[in-house]
């Protein structure tokens, strides 16, 4: 046989060795930060989901997705064990240190039983909203009562536009 015939069957074998080989390296780094899974650490799912870890078994991962809220999950499902700073700073905000984030900001409570009455303005306290309308971008009255304003080509294109549509006799069929 010759080896120019043989040469495209050789790469061919070289290229799926050399691709088994980096999957089989992956699933091993895989493997090995599923192993560094512990009670406390924080994970994101492959899904998107943070949560931290509650008990770890052989093949489940009890997790903790809101306080008091526990899921079991397939290690598999485990897409990155992630350090404490970075877990916090992404669940609980950029520099988050104990009950507030540095910049002042209180953080939101899992429950409305800690917001009172005292916490919300009186109804005469309200910051008024700007909207960011000026009065030269109001309609003139006379459009708002359906009147013409006097633009006679917008009272005809209104006109032409309500003469094309189609009447279905009231059956309500479009």
């Amino acid at each position: 046989m010759n080896i120019v015939t043989l040469l495209p069957f050789i790469v061919l074998i070289g290229a799926m060795v050399l691709m088994t080989r980096s999957a089989k390296k992956k699933q091993q780094q895989a493997a090995a930060m599923r192993d560094q899974m512990q009670p406390g650490t924080g994970i994101r799912t492959i899904g998107g989901m943070y949560a931290t870890v509650k008990e770890v078994g052989d093949d489940t991962v009890l997790l903790e997705v809101a306080p008091g809220v526990h899921a079991v999950y397939a290690k598999n499902a485990v897409a990155a064990v992630l350090e404490d700073a970075e877990y916090n700073s992404i669940v609980h905000g950029t520099d988050f240190d104990g009950g507030e984030l540095k910049s002042g900001t209180p953080v939101v409570p899992d429950d409305a039983s800690s917001l009172t009455a005292a916490d919300r303005p009186a109804a005469g306290d309200e910051p008024v909203v700007d909207l960011g309308k000026d009065a030269a971008d109001e309609r003139p009255a006379g459009d708002a009562a359906g009147e013409p304003s006097g633009d006679s080509e917008a009272a005809d294109a209104g006109k032409a536009a309500e003469a094309d549509k189609k009447d279905d006799g009231g059956t309500g069929a479009k």
